[in-house]
């Protein structure tokens, strides 16, 4: 049974782990490993900044795959900015719908301008599709 109201703040994680955008990729590699992650958001530098993010995905494609120094590349050259967002309140189906036209595995959920945690296409289509249990 689909359940249209489901919400992104239903789905999303809500522990976010961040980084500054001048740490180098080795930083950002050894902190994705010692949280278990495979993604950081980038720290806002002030107010009216705006959040980006790195993934494994982007390490390798832009760093690994082109032979970058992990130790002299910062994660602002391989950072996205801005970081693709989704309000809290939007539906898991809009927000599904969106990742997947703009080719993109997870987005930053934003709760009145501030960073509150990270959906991924995964959990959003697992929680959508799958029928609850009674």
């Amino acid at each position: 049974m689909e359940d249209n109201t489901m919400k992104v703040r239903d789905v999303m994680q809500d522990t976010i782990y961040m980084i500054s955008g001048l740490a180098t990729v080795r930083d950002a590699v050894n902190e994705m490993g010692a949280k278990g992650v495979t993604a950081l958001v980038i720290e806002r530098r002030h107010e009216d900044d705006e959040y980006g993010i790195i993934s494994i995905d982007m390490i390798a494609e832009r760093a690994i795959a082109l032979n970058k120094s992990l130790d002299r590349t910062n994660v602002y050259e391989v950072m996205d900015k801005p970081a693709l967002t989704v309000a809290d309140h939007m539906a898991v189906k809009y927000a599904v719908r969106l990742l997947s036209r703009l080719d993109h595995r997870r987005a930053l959920v934003i709760e009145d301008g501030t960073a509150c945690g990270l959906v991924t296409l995964r959990d959003m289509v697992l929680s959508y599709a799958i029928e609850p249990k009674d």
